[in-house]
């Protein structure tokens, strides 16, 4: 079986197991645990930080963020396919009590003009209080319902500036970061500079087991640690896992220039097929994004799925396809030819 449903089906390495067996470790939850310490140390670095913070789950790095930018009743302007919204099952209403002001955004990327139009102007015939506060802008990049779609600079900055002129502060999804600095060039560092808070995924392309992490000012992230207590995310002798991010960080991020030329491949190779709707042009890094014609997506993924290829409807009429460490190039030559079987059938 052949599965491409996600890069979070990544498998750890034997060099990593190896490194997650001998980590030294510590409590933690008490800022004791070594491995922990320096993987945090070296994200913060890595993307020009003063601190970081390492937290199970990508969801949490970025809900931990929205709550710590923000109290109950504010409001958070994010893309209207935000994954910290929609793939985060509306945590930010049920964890923080904020409201949510969704952008129209083209495949995940919205503008200064949309930012400046979501902030109400101030009404001087009106109390203050009748308008709850706008605190807080969210990018995702690389974007997941965008097809992998990656926020160039120049869109980081204009936003950037629309944000500060009206007293914003920006927080980067950045589960696949290293997605874009290995289909740009563009340093890590480089993105999140204009960003107040930074998350970022260990456990999809890289292939560690478990883990993201949360980065900011020190004071941004000692207010962050309060909130992972309580949102119960700290952990103990959580090295173990720790050590297989730490390894990742420093060895699987160059290689990820491979998942994005398998799925150049899969794009390249089904673009024709009858009845898919597809521009390769649109496949920017790991993530593939196709449309039907026919049958329901529904339909299409039984039929993959019985001809030994796994992977996500994406809607009514279509399909999600990932390509990450443990997926060969033969085994994408395999799933165009499934799905091209398939689909002419």
């Amino acid at each position: 079986m052949i599965d491409l449903r996600s890069d979070t089906i990544s498998r750890p390495t034997d060099v990593m197991r190896r490194a997650m067996a001998e980590a030294p470790v510590g409590d933690d939850a008490y800022g004791d645990d070594p491995t922990v310490r320096a993987l945090e140390a070296e994200t913060a670095t890595l993307l020009g930080k003063e601190a970081a913070l390492y937290v199970p789950s990508g969801t949490m790095a970025n809900q931990l963020a929205l709550r710590s930018h923000t109290e109950p009743g504010d409001v958070v302007l994010m893309d209207h396919n935000a994954h910290v919204y929609i793939n985060e099952h509306g945590a930010p209403f049920a964890i923080s009590g904020l409201y949510p002001r969704f952008l129209a955004g083209a495949r995940g990327v919205f503008t200064a003009e949309d930012v400046a139009s979501a902030v109400p102007e101030p009404d001087p015939y009106s109390p203050k209080a009748f308008v709850p506060p706008v605190k807080l802008v969210c990018v995702e990049s690389t974007h997941n319902i965008g097809g992998g779609r990656v926020w160039s600079l120049e869109a980081i900055h204009d936003v950037a500036v629309a944000a500060r002129d009206r007293g914003l502060a920006l927080h980067l999804d950045g589960a696949r970061l290293w997605n874009a600095t290995a289909a740009t060039g563009v340093h890590e560092r480089d993105y999140a500079a204009p960003f107040d808070s930074v998350s970022v995924c260990f456990s999809k392309g890289l292939g560690a087991p478990v883990g993201s992490a949360l980065a900011g000012s020190s004071k941004f992230i000692e207010r962050a640690r309060r909130f992972r207590s309580q949102f119960g995310g700290s952990m103990r002798q959580s090295g173990i896992i720790a050590a297989g991010a730490l390894h990742a960080l420093r060895n699987h991020r160059a290689r990820l220039v491979e998942d994005h030329a398998h799925a150049r491949l899969l794009a390249e190779g089904i673009a024709d097929a009858r009845g898919i709707v597809l521009d390769p042009k649109t496949v920017e890094t790991n993530i593939v994004r196709f449309g039907l014609t026919s049958p329901s997506s529904l339909d299409f993924v039984g039929r993959l799925l019985a001809a030994g290829l796994r992977v996500l409807p994406a809607g009514a009429s279509g399909i999600r396809a990932v390509t990450y460490l443990n997926i060969t190039k033969s085994e994408v030559e395999q799933a165009i030819a499934i799905i091209r079987k398939t689909a002419e059938a």
